[in-house]
């Protein structure tokens, strides 16, 4: 058997470490996927015959591909094929309806666009209102839905088991990753990635690493790799940050399709789960299942829970069951690592000091946060709330294609995250609100965009204004509620407009309750005032309310 050894001529990359992990003790496993589990030999050649596959499609360094794809072991692979060959990933998420998609799909300028059959029809119609014509590619076969996708694991099998050639290595500021972060109808915001995220996300890792180890690993299982469980999804921020830094440590990642609370239970149980991430209402689900008792899971020591707000006594309850296993994190697709928690510093500081647990920790290395004021130029002192602007190598190059929204968020190298929130003396953050409106919702905390749903709000017939919020909900934390000013004598009705929404947005945009006002509140300058109808509306009284 020939092996093809690293590169080495070339600058090293994160899919350089990986491999480095992957060339040595070649029958250990590295990817799991129930039954399916891949040996670190059989991950390497089978990545090495994707990127082939994927040159076959005419795919050249610094192309772009759309990556539509559910929780599995080939999504994986096929991501890391697309770096090992010089192009650049863009992660189209299921959430987005498929007006949104087809946007997501034009503006990224994607070449191809790899789908799982899951998703097969949705991405056959956003890459056909696209005018750049994207080659349509499918992790199995599709026939059955005639939308003339190739099947790229068939191309796979037929090529060689080396590597291919990696081409010119990508520039200090060109982008290699996109990530969906929203936006407005039409116009997507994507945040564009350097190889600079990647440096970030190594250093971070190996360090999280060692201090789970040291703190909470027993002595016999020092020498074992972590075995890390892909909870949420692969193309979200959450997941692709999970799954590099488990790879990149030479850890065994498994990955979980999709979540249920009994059924994560027991993969964490089944597959010794040493390390994992959830967002909130997963976490919460896991806590409430019966079978969550202290012991119940002995191989656990590393819990990170970020993606949204989390509640103090739900974090204290998992240190309860677990032990100091518990990592707090914040980020945001435009930088995803912006600061974190450890552990035993968690555990030790909160005991004597309980407001930490409402806090992000710190910054992470290399990256430093300031609380500025309003107009972004000045620095607010301690325990003053003003807007979380952040600097480093883990923040973007700015929004891909879009000069004038990235000008708004990125200002002398500082990103406005547009959270509000402030530091302590000792430099913890806590966040306080979320300036830019998204409603954090579903079994998996997804985004719900605000403008988005409020631009196809107002193509409705008979809504003059729209507003949508995001409610308490014991379940998932938020829900969405949205109110609409209607003309006078035209009859709107809200389960039609709740279809409509479903239809053009997904499910996951669908408002638990439309409410018809006469008017909304306006603030001085005109603009909605969400923060007066949220407090009437919660106060028991409707502004405006027909």
């Amino acid at each position: 058997m020939i092996v093809n050894a690293p590169e080495t001529s070339a600058p090293r990359t994160y899919v350089d470490r990986i491999l480095e992990h992957w060339h040595e003790d070649e029958g250990a496993e590295a990817l799991v996927q129930g039954a399916r589990r891949l040996t670190r030999g059989e991950a390497r050649r089978r990545l090495f015959r994707l990127g082939h596959a994927l040159r076959r499609q005419g795919l050249a360094p610094g192309d772009g591909v759309g990556l539509f794809l559910a929780n599995r072991v080939d999504s994986v692979l096929v991501q890391l094929a697309v770096h090992l060959i010089g192009c650049r990933v863009v992660f189209l998420p299921p959430e987005p309806g498929p007006g949104e998609l087809a946007a997501l799909v034009e503006q990224s300028r994607a070449r191809a666009v790899v789908t799982d059959p899951l998703f097969a029809q949705r991405a056959a119609d956003a890459a056909g209102r696209s005018v750049h014509d994207p080659v349509l590619l499918s992790l199995g076969p599709c026939e059955q839905y005639g939308n003339g996708s190739v099947d790229l694991l068939a191309v796979a099998a037929e090529c060689p088991e080396v590597r291919p050639d990696r081409g010119p290595a990508p520039g200090a500021d060109e982008a290699i990753t996109v990530l969906y972060t929203g936006g407005t109808l039409g116009r997507p915001k994507l945040a564009a990635h350097s190889h600079r995220l990647y440096d970030v996300l190594v250093d971070l890792a190996e360090d999280v690493q060692t201090d789970s180890q040291n703190s909470q690993g027993s002595q016999d299982s020092q020498g074992d790799p972590d075995r890390v469980l892909a909870a949420t999804l692969l193309t979200h921020g959450s997941g692709h940050l999970t799954s590099v830094q488990a790879l990149v440590t030479g850890s065994v990642l498994v990955v979980l399709p999709e979540f249920e609370a009994g059924a994560a239970l027991a993969v964490l149980r089944e597959e010794r789960i040493t390390a994992t991430m959830f967002v909130p209402p997963m976490l919460y689900a896991l806590l409430d299942h019966p079978e969550c008792v202290p012991g119940a899971l002995p191989a656990l020591r590393r819990i990170v829970v970020g993606g949204a707000a989390s509640s103090p006594s739900r974090l204290q309850q998992t240190v309860e069951v677990f032990g100091p296993v518990l990592y707090q994190g914040y980020g945001q697709s435009e930088a995803l690592g912006i600061a974190t928690f450890g552990a035993e510093e968690l555990a030790s500081e909160a005991a004597r000091r309980p407001e930490l647990w409402r806090s992000c920790g710190r910054a992470i290395s290399g990256t430093e946060i300031e609380i500025r004021a309003e107009d972004g130029t000045e620095a607010l002192p301690v325990r003053q709330v003003g807007e979380v602007c952040v600097r480093g190598k883990a923040v973007m190059l700015g929004y891909y294609e879009d000069p004038e929204r990235t000008a708004e968020a990125l200002r002398d190298g500082w990103l406005r995250t547009g959270d509000m929130g402030y530091l302590d003396a000792e430099g913890h953050l806590y966040l306080v609100d979320r300036a830019k409106d998204i409603i954090v919702t579903g079994s998996t905390s997804d985004n719900v965009y605000s403008r988005v749903l409020e631009d196809f709000l107002l193509t409705l017939p008979g809504v003059r204004n729209a507003a949508a919020l995001g409610v308490p909900d014991e379940e998932y934390g938020e829900a969405v509620q949205v109110f609409l000013a209607v003309a006078q004598g035209v009859d709107v009705d809200p389960d039609a407009v709740g279809a409509a929404v479903t239809a053009e947005l997904g499910e996951l945009y669908t408002p638990r309750k439309t409410v018809l006002l006469d008017r909304l509140p306006t603030t001085k300058v005109g603009k909605v005032d969400k923060k007066a109808l949220r407090a009437a509306w919660t106060g028991g009284v409707a502004v405006g309310a027909s």
